[in-house]
């Protein structure tokens, strides 16, 4: 077998329909998920821990709360898998990194709470490349996750583990992080929908921090609608992450179904070949999306986001900054992985030396270069410019349209080893995610035909801040086109 694509996806809506009603247990629900994993995972390795104890507890206390005629909630009896990176209450948290192997947290995440709450089973903790650093999943310490699809190629990253899951049907949901095309990449690669919401607009309390200016939270789903009931699960305000958004969004899935009738969508010519390294054919699937959404009656026209040219650049001088401060508190001292010395300067050496892996090293020492006296100003300073200017071009663009369109990703998903010897190679793969996580703006991505590998191809929508719900109604008509 060469793949792991099931014969059909149950809706994530459907599921908890079904358990709060009662037709269906929560616990069996769980069990059909696991008899999957247990099929597949060997080849695939989504999962860095698969959490078969914790699930079923959650799963029965479902079905108790349902006994007795109470409300478990909107993702009642819902595995969801939850990213490496996001902290589970006395279960391994390790961003896959050697540096905080079988590390367990004294919490939750508010995501991860939320969705507890809401009646979801955590049924485990997927792989990512270390510390979410990567675009392909092949970066984890403990080996590389394969695409669903495909056994020989990559599923994307850094959420590459979140992505496969949900592809492989080990889970109707995933929850992935997005720093600079880590959700939405691949979701590309791997045929689902992923996610960036408003950076704010969901908790990053509990999330282990690469770039805290760009990191946000998001889901994977089989579908648009899915995505977004999780989406209004884990978004909110949250007084325990500073940079959470006290405006409380519309709800999401309040415009699905309306059509797009006389929106506006900016098609942007600079992510459609004006920057090299995105394939014709994939070009070629965005031409075919704008036609569609064209024939669903919205007004697409052509329009320029300038500073699109300079996003991949600054982007890997602000994200290493960020990075480097970020992964100074993995010491040895507290705790994680400490490899001892003859003296403290000597442990954190070794501690870091053995427990980081070659790409963070690499970004750690750019990032410390980028901020060093004499070059603060003339990379790091550079970049912050770039990014105002990109908030400006983007604000000048959402005055006149309502969403902006784009490929996800330049190309299909590429073979394990191709580029990993090549880092500038590996990094134009999020040169169309990057933009919105450098403003901090929301944007999806919608599977939407498949290459001439026979691999999947996704298109990106783009929204203005805090406004999602057009995102969600755009992007649903594009899945309607696309199926």
């Amino acid at each position: 077998m060469t793949s792991a694509i099931p014969d059909h996806y149950q809706s994530a809506s459907s599921i908890a329909a079904n358990v709060a009603s009662g037709e269906i247990s929560a616990a069996e629900t769980l069990e059909q998920y696991l008899n999957q994993i247990e099929d597949n995972e060997k080849d695939v390795h989504a999962f860095n821990l698969v959490t078969i104890d914790e699930a079923r507890a959650l799963a029965n206390e479902i079905d108790k709360l349902v006994s007795k005629g109470g409300n478990p909630g909107p993702l009642a009896g819902v595995p969801v898998a939850i990213k490496d990176n996001l902290c589970t209450r006395g279960i391994p948290t390790t961003a896959s990194s050697k540096i905080l192997q079988q590390w367990k947290p004294p919490y939750d995440a508010t995501v991860v709470r939320k969705l507890k709450e809401a009646g979801a089973t955590i049924i485990g903790k997927t792989n990512l490349d270390e510390f979410a650093m990567g675009s392909s999943t092949e970066n984890s310490a403990f080996g590389p996750t394969r695409n669903p699809h495909d056994f020989s190629c990559v599923p994307g990253g850094s959420s590459g583990g979140s992505a496969a899951a949900v592809a492989a049907g080990f889970a109707p949901i995933a929850i992935g992080s997005d720093t600079g095309g880590s959700i939405r990449q691949p979701a590309s690669l791997c045929g689902v929908v992923g996610v960036k919401p408003t950076y704010g607009g969901v908790s990053r309390y509990g999330l282990l921090a690469f770039a805290s200016s760009l990191d946000q939270v998001g889901p994977f789903a089989n579908s648009v609608k899915d995505a977004a009931i999780v989406h209004e699960v884990i978004g909110g305000f949250d007084p325990l992450d500073s940079t959470s958004i006290k405006e409380a969004p519309s709800p999401f899935t309040d415009l699905l179904g309306q059509g797009i009738n006389n929106l506006k969508v900016g098609v942007i010519k600079e992510l459609m070949g004006g920057i090299d390294g995105i394939s014709d054919e994939v070009i070629a699937r965005a031409n075919e999306a704008v036609t569609a959404l064209s024939n669903a009656g919205a007004q697409v026209e052509e329009v320029s986001l300038p500073a699109a040219l300079y996003c991949l650049s600054a982007y890997y001088l602000i994200a290493p900054a960020e990075a480097s401060s970020n992964l100074s508190r993995y010491d040895g001292v507290r705790y994680g992985l400490r490899v001892d010395g003859n003296n403290l300067n000597e442990m954190n050496i070794n501690t870091r030396t053995e427990g980081f892996g070659d790409e963070v090293k690499r970004r750690i020492m750019l990032g410390t270069y980028a901020l060093s006296a004499g070059y603060y100003d003339a990379y790091y300073g550079k970049a912050l410019k770039v990014r105002r200017l990109l908030a400006e071009n983007f604000a000048d663009l959402y005055k006149d349209y309502d969403v902006l369109l784009s490929p996800t990703s330049p190309c299909t998903a590429f073979k394990i080893g191709e580029k990993v010897s090549d880092p500038m190679t590996m990094y134009v793969n999020d040169v169309c995610t990057i933009p919105s996580n450098l403003v901090g703006h929301p944007a999806i991505s919608v599977p939407f035909g498949i290459g001439s590998d026979g691999m999947p191809i996704g298109i990106q929508i783009l929204a203005p801040p805090m406004n999602e719900s057009v995102m969600y109604q755009v992007a649903e008509t594009l899945e309607q086109a696309g199926t």
